[in-house]
Parts: structure tokens; C-alpha cells; sequence
């Protein structure tokens, strides 16, 4: 596997929600966060590069609110 998303170290959802066993249930980490090819799908990054700014810590890379 390549490297991890280069934002993962200041995610908010990562950072809170890592150990959630609906995040690891839906698999939002491996298929998102675990590589850095994966996470362009990253709804969360998205708006970061558009906005400039994190969006809340409870979206998830998919774009749904926890």
C-alpha cells in the first residue's frame, strides 16, 4: 500500500472518530484514509481544498454527518 492521506495527522474525523466501531464498520478509514491515492475520494478533503478550511469533525469521508 502507498502512503496515508497527507492530511490524516490533522483530520478531525480521524482524530475522533479512529476507534468507532460504526467507522470501522463502514470501513471509512481503510477505503479513504489509508492511502493516499484512495483519499482523493475523500469527501472531507474536498472541501478542504475548495474552502480552505477543515470541515466539521463529524463528516465522514463520504460526505454523511454522524
Amino acid at each position: 500500500m502507498g502512503e496515508k492521506c497527507e492530511l490524516l495527522e490533522k483530520c478531525g474525523f480521524f482524530l475522533n472518530f479512529q476507534g468507532n466501531s460504526e467507522v470501522v464498520k463502514q470501513g471509512w478509514i481503510r477505503n479513504f484514509c489509508e492511502s493516499k491515492e484512495k483519499s482523493e475520494k475523500c469527501e472531507r478533503k474536498k472541501i478542504r481544498k475548495e474552502t480552505g478550511k477543515p470541515p466539521t469533525d463529524n463528516m465522514a469521508p463520504t460526505g454523511r454527518l454522524l
